[in-house]
């Protein structure tokens, strides 16, 4: 049955994401397939949409500008936040990525941009913000399926 990727399908799949100067930065060619729900927000809308139509076998690079992909990256999201909010022990160095509680009491990471001994300017975009990726996508199975 060659059913091709659509609503109302599981899709196993290997994939890269790269950004345009070829550096990697996930993938899983070389291990087993991972498997989704189209829909069930486990991969990104602009990188779902690019598999549309594709069928079991084919392979395909996908260019995936920001506003598809993971953004752009916005002001709001850059924090100055008090010195006195971070340990005494704590080392600071910028490029260093803490993890913060949300207001949900979840976990955000936040990448250390700049520092002294009052503040701390902390970015919370997502790393790829702003960039553009290359998404390799190897279809090797569709099969149809219910969301609950």
């Amino acid at each position: 049955m060659d059913v091709p990727v659509s609503e109302g399908t599981r899709v196993y799949l290997n994939f890269s994401v790269s950004l345009e100067d070829g550096s990697e930065v996930d993938s899983n060619f070389g291990g087993e397939p991972v498997d989704f729900a189209v829909g069930d927000g486990s991969l990104l809308p602009g990188f779902e949409r690019c598999i549309f139509g594709m069928h079991p076998g084919q392979r395909q690079v996908y260019t995936v500008l920001p506003e598809d992909a993971f953004g752009q990256p916005n002001d709001n999201n850059v924090q100055v936040i008090p010195r006195s909010h971070f340990d005494d022990d704590v080392e600071l160095e910028i490029g260093l990525v803490f993890s913060f509680a949300d207001a949900g009491g979840g976990e955000l990471p936040g990448l250390i941009v700049s520092f002294d001994d009052e503040e701390v300017t902390v970015d919370f975009n997502h790393p790829l913000a702003g960039r553009t990726i290359l998404f390799d996508v190897h279809i090797h199975r569709v099969e149809p399926t219910e969301l609950h």
